[in-house]
């Protein structure tokens, strides 16, 4: 059976990636696994406190208090991650999701992400997190790495979710954005909607027929009786185009091949995927 791994934590796009869950289980037939890990934190560290520079009797005294608020905290971690994945339980039953399994981690997020993608076909995160869900101009840190780190599609889930009616599929011609194509011809998830094809360039003979070949492609994969694919040719830089076509589908979800650059030429050179994950204000799904 097919699962899906959403990921949640204490930001408000906990309850944008249930609801984007909701709808994607039922159309995958799938199961889903909510995750919510907590990530240690140093209680020294925290607190700011310099125990090295005082004496030995008062530094013991010192750690001890430590200990005694660094097991305060973890229990109110624990707790706090009780009450959001019951609150996610009870939110996707009542969508209409058969089976979901709630699991509460301690550990390093990135790392226990990838470690229960493992058994899931999708994985569906936010694109922010608690500790950086305020700032609208950057997606979170921790969700970069994770969709570097993942070898499975990852759904990112935007702050406000409406029911996907059309896909929106970027394409370049790598080998990325070619699966990203194909997903989209063959997996239910993309059932009856409609499909429009984006090629960001130059309005020139190359550019003209990479969307051909995506057309082509897409038509020869989907399901007889479908509607013929929407193709459509953007001026300018990739993520600036994609902004402004998905401004113009508020009821659209983007799909894109994930970064296509290592992340050390990435640091150089920027990343066109980061870019338009941070400037598209909808549902995002990649594709590595």
């Amino acid at each position: 059976m097919t699962r899906i791994l959403a990921c949640i934590d204490g930001s408000a796009y906990a309850t944008s990636v249930c609801d984007l869950t909701a709808w994607a289980a039922p159309r995958l037939d799938a199961s889903v696994e909510i995750l919510q890990v907590v990530q240690r934190s140093d209680a020294v560290a925290a607190r700011h406190d310099l125990s090295g520079a005082i004496g030995l009797g008062v530094k013991s005294e010192l750690l001890e208090e430590l200990t005694r608020i660094d097991q305060e905290q973890g229990r109110l971690a624990i707790e706090r991650g009780r009450v959001l994945l019951a609150a996610a339980e009870q939110r996707l039953t009542e969508a209409g999701v058969r089976e979901v399994t709630p699991l509460h981690r301690h550990g390093d997020i990135v790392e226990t992400i990838v470690e229960r993608e493992a058994d899931a076909d999708l994985v569906v995160v936010g694109k922010r997190g608690v500790s950086s869900a305020g700032d609208t101009e950057h997606i979170g840190a921790l969700i970069e790495q994770v969709v570097r780190a993942s070898v499975k599609p990852v759904l990112i889930a935007s702050s406000r979710i409406t029911t996907p009616r059309v896909a929106v599929v970027a394409f370049d011609g790598s080998a990325a954005a070619t699966r990203a194509l194909d997903v989209v011809a063959t997996s239910p998830l993309f059932a009856g909607l409609d499909v429009h094809v984006i090629v960001a360039g130059a309005d020139d003979t190359t550019h003209r027929r990479c969307l051909d070949t995506a057309v082509i492609r897409l038509s020869e994969r989907r399901p007889e009786g479908g509607a013929a694919p929407v193709a459509t040719l953007l001026s300018g830089a990739a993520d600036k185009a994609l902004s402004g076509y998905m401004t113009d589908q508020p009821d659209a979800l983007l799909v894109m091949g994930a970064y296509g650059h290592s992340p050390l030429r990435s640091f150089f050179l920027g990343s066109t995927t980061t870019s338009t994950i941070r400037t598209v204000h909808s549902p995002v799904l990649l594709v590595r």
